[in-house]
């Protein structure tokens, strides 16, 4: 059985101190498995993996992290254990990663690459559970931003430090990815210490309307929220992958593949500075700045399958903002839509259904892009305007709109 704490419990850490140090967490985290997923491909290659191995091992590792969550979201609402599954989670990626540098076979690699994928499955619905409760005092929007920000700077440390070490031992994977272990540990004991002193973030959110209790103990998700999976899923569906631009970047002959990592990282900077912006502009508008994201989906592929590389960079910019908005405020508003007992698996429907568009989004853009660039970009503009028709009409993007309109702290963000 669960232990209930008082509501009137104060956390020994204030939202934001929470929220911060969950971020530098995140930080760390990827600064491990982002470092190891930059060179998956090459490592799995060096131990006699083919193109068909590769493919096949990265997207079984997908689909775990994302399938995997439809499993893991109700078991951590039906056990409350939040902190177990996200500990379990993270403790399986960051012990996975460095040992891919020791292993001498295919299949202990291909193994280990698929466990450090399902450790994210593990770990992510818990986790943006216990980050929503804290964000309801900071501003759903701000805190999973700021969250989101801190994160993308590890996404950008890691991939830097791999291939700096890379280039100083001429190519030796082993202390590539011995070196990870270090934020590994450091991952590890900060999570640890964060919740001893914060064993019960649902202390931060103690809304106790009715509304909110008819969705916090079990029961259906509420209709509202499976309209709001639909529009995200077709916005999804029309958005073209930053593999398939940095693809048209190199056979075009826009680009060296060279440079490619540093467009990227600008995306990223470009993520970071997005999830700030939405963040903050949810908690003061509410919902209707997510009716943005189709509007800057259609602009990427306007902007990266046409014209010269100056268009196409503008367009990795406008990729970079449109994921900051997708993995930052499209999780603060699930928070909004579904009350604590169904949070988790309310990410974990979420999250799969994300997934499951965004694969059938990269095989309908990366078909269209053999037949025409051209049709590429208005097959997309015509799905983004069908998302926005959809949101307008079933009102999703304005659901949650009351509950951010009575979260403490909402008077703050309205001042000047």
């Amino acid at each position: 059985m669960r232990t209930v704490h008082p509501v009137a419990s104060r956390p020994a850490l204030s939202a934001w101190r929470f929220v911060t140090v969950f971020g530098v967490v995140s930080l760390l985290a990827d600064f491990v498995y982002e470092g190891a997923r930059s060179i998956t491909g090459p490592l799995l290659a060096s131990l006699g993996a083919t193109g068909l191995v590769v493919g096949t091992v990265t997207g079984i590792g997908e689909a775990a992290a994302l399938g995997l969550r439809l499993v893991s979201g109700p078991l951590a609402d039906r056990t409350r254990r939040f902190w177990t599954w996200t500990i379990a989670g993270y403790a399986l990626t960051v012990i996975t990663v460095p040992l891919l540098g020791v292993v001498g076979t295919l299949w202990a690699a291909a193994a280990l690459v698929v466990a450090e994928r399902v450790g994210k499955a593990v770990r992510s619905p818990a986790k943006d559970t216990l980050l929503s409760h804290a964000a309801s005092a900071t501003g759903r929007g701000r805190g999973f931003a700021v969250h989101e920000a801190l994160d993308q700077i590890g996404a950008v440390i890691g991939p830097l430090t791999v291939a700096g070490v890379l280039a100083v031992t001429g190519g030796d994977y082993t202390p590539a990815l011995g070196v990870l272990a270090l934020p590994g540990a450091a991952t590890l004991a900060l999570l640890v210490w964060l919740r001893v002193r914060v064993p019960d973030p649902a202390s931060y959110e103690p809304d106790t309307r009715p509304a909110h209790r008819a969705g916090a103990g079990g029961g259906r998700l509420p209709a509202v929220f499976w309209h709001y999976c639909c529009f995200v899923a077709l916005t999804m569906t029309g958005f073209a992958t930053f593999g398939l631009i940095s693809y048209h970047l190199v056979v075009g002959g826009l680009l060296p593949a060279a440079m490619v990592p540093l467009l990227y990282a600008a995306a990223m900077g470009a993520d970071a500075l997005a999830a700030l912006a939405s963040g903050w502009c949810y908690d003061r508008y509410g919902g209707r700045v997510l009716l943005s994201l189709p509007i800057l989906s259609a602009a990427v592929a306007a902007c990266a399958f046409a014209g010269g590389l100056g268009t196409v960079a503008a367009g990795v910019l406008l990729w970079g903002a449109a994921v900051g908005v997708q993995e930052s405020t499209l999780r603060a508003a699930v928070a909004d839509m579904v009350g604590p007992g169904r949070r988790a698996s309310a990410y974990g429907v979420f999250a799969a259904g994300l997934g499951a568009a965004a694969a059938a989004g990269g095989v309908l853009t990366g078909w269209l892009y053999d037949v025409s660039a051209g049709v590429l970009v208005a097959t997309v503009a015509g799905i983004q305007l069908l998302a926005l028709t959809l949101a307008i009409v079933l009102k999703v993007c304005s659901a949650g709109d009351a509950n951010v309109m009575a979260r403490p702290g909402r008077q703050e963000t309205r001042s000047p």
